[in-house]
Parts: C-alpha cells; structure tokens; sequence
C-alpha cells in the first residue's frame, strides 16, 4: 500500500508569524521535500510572494489558493490542488497548509475523511501560532471585561465571532506555539499561557517561539491521523454541519502605488489603524533609490518592517493589503495612504 503524504495544517489569527514559521521550516529542511498550500483572505496574494524562492523549495512547491477562505472553498479550490499534489507523491515528504487568520480548521481537515483525498494524505498534525503581543495586550479578547459583563447579566452573550474563532483555532491544535515571545516579560507571559492553558485539554503543550525559530523535529511528525480524531476535539461551530456563518464585515482592500517613503507610509498607516478596525496591514513597499524589496507587516498599531531581497525584474511596487471589519470607507483609505 503507498504510504499517505502526510500533512501539517497552520492555523493561527491575523499576524500571529505563520507565514515566518513556514519560511524557517523551508530554510531549514534538513533534507525534507516540502510542499506548501498558502490560503489569503483578501486578492493580492503576499505570503506566497514570502514563501517562494526560499532555500531549496522549488517554486512550484508553494501554491496560493487566494479565492476564498478555505473553510468555504474546501470542495470547489482545495479539493482539485490537493489531488495535482497527490499525483506529484513521489516528489513531496510533507505537505503544510497555512490557513487564513479568518478559517475555522475543522471544514478543511474533514476533507481529508473524502475517498479521493483519504487514500494519498492524512492530517499529522495542527500547530495552531498565538501572537503574545496580543494575547497579553487584549487585543483579541478581553476576558475580563466580558466575564464582568456576564456576570451583571447572564442573558448577554458578549462572544465575538473574532473571539470564537480563535477559540476554535485553539480547540484543534496539536501544539501551541506562543511566537513573539521575547517581546513580553515573564510575568506578562504566564498570564498569557493561563489564558491559553483554560482553553486547552491538559495534553497540549504550549512552547514558546520568537520569529518561528523552532526545528522540524518539535513541528513535524506527529503522527495523529486528525481527521479522525476531529470528534474529540470539540469547538464552537460543531453543531453548524458543513454550513457556517464568516463575519460578513471583515474584509480587505488592496493599495497600489510606486515608491514611496517608508517613514511617511509608517505614519499614515499608525493614524489609520487608530481611527479604523484594522487587524492586519501586510506587503511590499518599494522604497526611493533602494534596489531591495522592503517587507511591511502590522498587526494591530504594530508594525515590522526588513529588506529581503532584491527587486526582480519587472516587479517593482508598492502593493499593501489592509484586513479589517467594515472596511467600507475604502475610497477615504486609499486617499489617505496616497498622501504618502
């Protein structure tokens, strides 16, 4: 019987370092053939463009599927490119799927119980990123609050569908990896993993990663067959089918422009994210006189920035997408960031 290519499903909310967690397990291989299945919400497909061209993973290796979120387009994008890699077998040791910051795991590892994909791939395992920054700074949930609320009227049910879903991401994981974490202090950082560790079964285990510096050995290779697991790993959305309801006003626009200051850009976009819901700022910004490309990502007032490589020919550009909730001011945000 051939053996099943087995598969790791990332998951993880918005900006939490997936994207930097698959590109240091790229580099740093140790022999491994790896394939990589990128899921972008919003058209511009950015952590793609990361991926591609890292150490020894060929570029056909990385595939984007920018259409939809999965967990809504599991049968009509993930089901075809999961049977091309399938007949590719013989060049592939492992398959990693990163999944939206808005993707609900279950839909997507239930495919794997579909006959056409069950014979060739198993689920090995689910690491699920958290963001210690903002865990610890409340940004995706203020327990406190809502439990307070609760109390002064048990009617209310103050669970929003950003808390819920990175509840379920938590439900499903295998491991947690609690990344940027050098940037919080111990005690921050305790609090954190209580947090964490009252959402999780005592098994799970909760490690700590800065910039997703950990080895393919602690990522790879758990062995769970997870599909067949998913009715012991219970979450919000269980008792949904396979229908389920997104936040119909988290969305993303994308900004074109040519070079531009980075300083300036930073400034615009630290004003814009206080006076908007924007979760996730991410791209590439083409910097006056510089012959590298200048990666900018933000979550939340956060914002990180680094030189990769150097432009190719034909691709230079300014191109950001910004994710949020009611994003429908897009004409004022456009505006304001072409003022850089």
């Amino acid at each position: 019987m051939t053996k099943k290519i087995p598969v790791t499903v990332i998951t993880g909310f918005l900006g939490s370092g997936k994207t930097t967690l698959i590109r240091y397990l790229l580099e740093n291989n140790q022999g491994r053939r790896l394939a990589v299945l990128v899921n972008e919400f919003g058209a511009l497909g950015i952590d793609g463009a990361l991926l591609k061209g890292c150490s020894d993973c060929p570029e056909e290796n990385v595939i984007e599927l920018t259409n939809g979120c999965l967990c809504c387009t599991v049968q009509e994008e993930f089901l075809p490119t999961m049977l091309q890699l399938l007949e590719r077998r013989d060049e592939i040791d492992q398959i990693l799927i990163e999944t939206s910051g808005l993707a609900l795991p279950k839909p997507l590892v239930k495919a794997f119980r579909w006959p056409e994909i069950r014979h060739g791939a198993t689920v090995d395992g689910i690491l699920t990123v958290v963001d210690a920054v903002a865990v610890a700074s409340g940004a995706l949930t203020d327990r406190d609050k809502v439990e307070a609320q609760r109390q002064a009227d048990q009617n209310l049910d103050h669970e929003t569908p950003l808390e819920e879903l990175f509840e379920d991401q938590l439900a499903v994981a295998d491991l947690v990896i609690l990344n940027k974490a050098d940037s919080i202090d111990a005690s921050t950082r305790q609090q954190v993993e209580a947090l964490l560790r009252a959402e999780l079964p005592s098994h799970v285990k909760i490690i700590h990663a800065n910039y997703g510096k950990l080895s393919p050995d602690i990522l790879l290779g758990f062995n769970h067959q997870v599909e067949d697991d998913l009715d012991n790993r219970r979450s919000h959305h269980d008792q949904e089918g396979e229908d389920h309801e997104h936040d119909d006003e988290i969305d993303s626009i994308v900004f074109e422009a040519g070079p531009i200051d980075p300083v300036r850009l930073l400034e615009q976009l630290q004003y814009l994210v206080e006076a908007h819901e924007i979760y996730r700022v991410k791209g590439f910004v083409e910097v006056p006189g510089k012959a590298m490309r200048l990666v900018f990502q933000g979550v939340g007032n956060r914002f990180d920035q680094y030189y990769d490589r150097p432009w190719l020919e034909g691709e230079r550009g300014t191109r950001l997408v910004l994710i949020g909730k009611a994003l429908n001011e897009i004409s004022t945000l456009q505006a304001a960031l072409r003022t850089v």
